[in-house]
């Protein structure tokens, strides 16, 4: 019998792209609501309580308002939003993350799906941080740039409507210069860490696509480890990953550049380590699909999970090497 999946936000962004990954799937019926009724609260009462499983793609307060109307116990909920991801009831929606991970989420009954700058940065540092390459309280500096598609309708449109009147023709541009955003906390839990990360992000003129950058000066870490330790520990992390996978150091260093989008439209995310050993300095690197792994797809391979489907139904491992 096919699930009963309500996305409630579906016309946004990351709804969109869940329900394009759903398109055609004979085991999955969406419960969907005419338009005029996609706010209206009773009716989204009894699509969410319908459900076998209920995907948000909402602001924060409106996931909390939505998660507080279902009733019935047997509904699964994943949260795309921000609102749940420090919980301590939520299972974290990143399968490959640590050993269990995966079980973890199958069980649960609330799944808070990754960010995804914080996706990026986790999947470097966490595994880094467990096997004590990297002291929980090591100073992190995190850099990023993604595609617009990130900020949402509201960013897409001031990108792609020159005649906006706060249209954005920058072709680079940072933002956050405060150094708050709303993925920091996410990072530093769930990246095992017990000092803040500085994080400061950007966007590119360029729809979708992410590179996660994370320098590393290897005198200053526990034992001084070599490049070759830090992407041992990397390989042996996700090893046998279907959807996170590291490049080989020779593929690395063949590269003469990184392509922010060249993962797109698939659910991959692929790992580099940049390494000078001369000078003890290492970067590591994540290149994602914003809208791939770093939301919709991640939403689906939970979903997978949380159903008991392959974990790869309706989605693309990779399309292209980064």
């Amino acid at each position: 019998m096919a699930a009963r999946v309500f996305i409630d936000g579906d016309a946004g962004t990351t709804g969109l792209q869940i329900r394009a990954r759903l398109a055609g799937r004979g085991d999955i019926a969406l419960v969907r609501l005419p338009e005029a009724l996609r706010k209206d609260v009773a009716a989204r009462r009894d699509a969410l309580n319908a459900a076998d499983l209920v995907i948000l793609c909402l602001p924060d307060a409106a996931a909390r308002e939505a998660v507080a109307l279902i009733e019935n116990p047997s509904v699964r909920v994943i949260d795309a939003s921000t609102a749940h991801r420090t919980h301590p009831d939520w299972a974290y929606g990143f399968p490959e993350i640590s050993p269990g991970s995966a079980r973890r989420i199958a069980a649960a009954t609330r799944v808070a799906n990754p960010g995804c700058y914080a996706s990026g940065a986790i999947a470097l540092l966490r595994p880094l941080v467990r096997r004590g390459l990297v002291p929980p309280d090591y100073a992190i500096s995190i850099n990023a740039v993604s595609g617009y598609s990130g900020g949402g309708r509201r960013l897409i449109a001031r990108y792609e409507d020159g005649a906006a009147p706060d249209h954005i023709a920058s072709g680079f541009r940072s933002y956050a210069l405060a150094l708050e955003h709303k993925h920091v906390e996410e990072m530093r839990i769930h990246g095992g860490l017990g000092r803040r990360p500085l994080f400061l992000p950007a966007v590119g003129r360029f729809r979708q696509g992410m590179i996660v950058q994370v320098p590393l000066h290897l005198d200053l870490l526990p034992g001084r480890p070599k490049v070759a330790d830090i992407h041992a520990a990397l390989a042996a992390h996700y090893a046998g990953a279907r959807f996170v996978t590291l490049a080989e150091r020779e593929e690395t260093a063949a590269l003469e550049g990184l392509d922010a989008e060249a993962l797109n439209g698939t659910n991959a995310m692929r790992l580099h380590v940049l390494g000078n050993q001369c000078y003890e300095h290492v970067v590591l690197v994540a290149v994602l699909d914003n809208l791939g792994k770093g939301a919709s797809g991640a939403a689906v391979q939970n979903m997978n999970l949380m159903l008991g489907r392959a974990p790869e139904a309706g989605l693309e491992t990779a399309r292209a090497a980064a």
